[in-house]
């Protein structure tokens, strides 16, 4: 199943200059966030991210950075560790006023 986040939002940021094209990034990413394209991996699909850090914590050059455990990840995670709704107040922020979870 693939969620579907607010836009522009995420922290996901990729250094293209220190990426090797390992892929490492590519094989963690439970959302396909992320693709190979020549020798260099790519945003795919930026605003799918849900900021759990695999990838930032898997890449071995420093190319990916996020602010893991934030926002909706953290609050759809939550929910269901703790059987309630998630909230993570991104419908509050007046910006869409559709909540992403």
């Amino acid at each position: 199943m693939k969620h579907h986040y607010l836009k522009n939002v995420v922290t996901l940021h990729l250094d293209e200059d220190k990426c090797t094209g390992c892929g490492m990034c590519i094989e963690v990413c439970p959302h396909e966030v992320l693709e190979l394209s020549g020798k260099k991996v790519q945003m795919r699909d930026r605003d799918a991210c849900m900021e759990c850090g695999a990838c930032a914590k898997n890449c071995s050059f420093s190319a990916i950075s996020v602010n893991a455990g934030v926002g909706c990840a953290y609050a759809l995670i939550r929910g269901a560790l703790t059987n309630s709704q998630p909230s993570c107040d991104c419908s509050s922020t007046g910006r869409n006023e559709s909540s992403c979870c």
